[in-house]
């Protein structure tokens, strides 16, 4: 089995892949301070009833967690194939910016996966600890695209700045007039942030041309805030996973 590993600023999430198909996956909480021995012991916990794992992908947007991950995939995985998505990796994504090295390994991930399921023009959401909008070309190149403050650091600083708010759950209120404080933000942030994907989605639909084959939600917090937005068309939980599978797949 194919174990594949997104390293996020929050959260890091494995999947096992059985060939093509994803047959299980996990999601643990990234602490950039935890050590290679850590992190295989974390591992060896979830993946205790699947002992086979014959090749291992990894991507990260944690410097600290690369290095580590780099150690214990040395220490414990060197009997088995492992890429690390990173400069001299082969994606087949060209990337379109002004500095290549600046887009983070996930995006290109989601880039090459998004275009080999759904062709392009697309646009990917990833919500995460930013909320991403990458932009794919008809070619599968990545052209750019914008970056917002994530849903859960945006609750975080309006508690901690406004003395009487307090952070509260990501989920729908009653209605969109709230009657107390805690369903008045909850207000804001789920119908702010949905109209904020639909605001941004539609502009970069009218800048490549007027049509898309797909705006593609991906992401921890995806499925609370896609319910309410008129723009997204596929949820995806795995893009970034099957991303990191097709890269596999490209250099061993």
């Amino acid at each position: 089995m194919l174990l594949a590993i997104d390293v996020g600023n929050t959260n890091t999430v494995l999947g096992l892949f059985d060939g093509e198909e994803l047959v299980r996956s996990y999601r643990v909480k990234t602490d950039a301070r935890s050590t290679a021995d850590e992190y295989r012991l974390t591992f060896r916990g979830l993946l205790v009833d699947d002992p086979d794992v014959t090749g291992v992908a990894l991507c990260s947007t944690v410097p600290a967690v690369l290095r580590e991950m780099r150690t214990m995939l040395e220490r414990y995985y060197g009997h088995v194939p492992h890429v690390i998505v990173e400069p001299g990796a082969k994606t087949g994504v060209p990337v379109l910016m002004d500095n290549p090295k600046e887009v983070g390994a996930d995006r290109i991930a989601n880039t090459l996966a998004a275009h080999h399921l759904y062709g392009g023009p697309c646009i990917v959401v990833d919500f995460g600890t930013s909320t991403n909008f990458d932009v794919v070309s008809a070619k599968g190149e990545f052209l750019g695209g914008a970056l917002a403050p994530g849903v859960e650091i945006s609750l975080d600083a309006l508690a901690q700045r406004a003395a009487q708010l307090r952070k509260v759950e990501f989920v729908a209120p009653r209605s969109v007039i709230a009657k107390n404080t805690v369903e008045a933000l909850q207000s804001g942030a789920l119908y702010g942030f949905a109209g904020q994907v639909d605001g941004i989605a539609s502009r970069i639909i009218a800048e490549l041309g007027g049509s898309v084959t797909a705006v593609i939600a991906t992401g921890g917090l995806a499925p609370v805030v896609i319910r309410e937005s008129s723009t997204v068309t596929v949820h995806r939980p795995d893009l970034t996973l099957q991303g990191l599978r097709l890269v596999y797949d490209k250099n061993v």
